[in-house]
């Protein structure tokens, strides 16, 4: 039995998930991740990451907290296992000095963008400017500091209106608003990070 201090951990916009992961939760096998500790959530849509890329946009649908020795078969089937015992062996690989007593945070969500189903005819690709914005500012290192203003301000607004008001005081300037959306998308496809996976093979 460990005596683990419990400290409350935040997370923001964007969630981390092993790239092993990915398929199950494209495909709604996987609708939770267990995370040891307690963790607060700071917004209720987030960016799932996995194996190198943004996978997609969630909704979380519910939070939970128990202790280790409380999560059950169906807990397990919600994660993408089988059966408890598969879910335990996994934690335990991940947090290697689990113990029974340990809390756990169970995210519970559902996808409402696959972010490697985009709609190529929308300019945008169907994604929010805030989403870009954000994946831009994760993934690119190449932004000139207009262009991070300009992003940083979308994450905000989601507006290229607003964002356009609040950096050149006109909406004559929408142009470079989106001028610099469109640059940071068309960088997020050619990084292969937006689009369509390849076909495991």
């Amino acid at each position: 039995m460990t005596d683990r201090p419990e400290k409350t951990r935040f997370i923001g916009r964007h969630i981390m998930v092993k790239g092993d992961y990915v398929e199950d939760i494209l495909s709604g096998r996987k609708t939770t991740t267990i995370r040891l500790g307690r963790v607060k959530l700071k917004h209720h849509e987030l960016i799932v990451h996995g194996g190198g890329r943004p996978i997609a946009k969630v909704r979380v649908k519910k939070v939970t907290y128990k202790r280790v020795g409380e999560l059950t078969d169906d807990d397990a089937k919600k994660d993408g296992f089988n059966t408890l015992n598969e879910l335990l062996y996994e934690l335990k690989r991940v947090y290697s000095d689990l113990s029974p007593d340990d809390t756990v945070t169970i995210i519970e969500f559902e996808v409402i963008q696959d972010l490697s189903k985009l709609e190529p005819q929308d300019p945008y690709l169907g994604l929010e400017p805030a989403d870009i914005a954000r994946l831009a500012l994760r993934y690119l290192k190449d932004l000139n500091e207009e262009e991070k203003q300009i992003l940083k301000e979308l994450t905000s607004t989601n507006s290229i209106r607003a964002v356009s008001l609040r950096l050149y005081g006109t909406l004559d300037k929408r142009w470079k608003v989106r001028r610099a959306l469109r640059k940071a998308l068309q960088a997020l496809i050619t990084h292969g990070l937006l689009g369509r996976r390849q076909d495991r093979t």
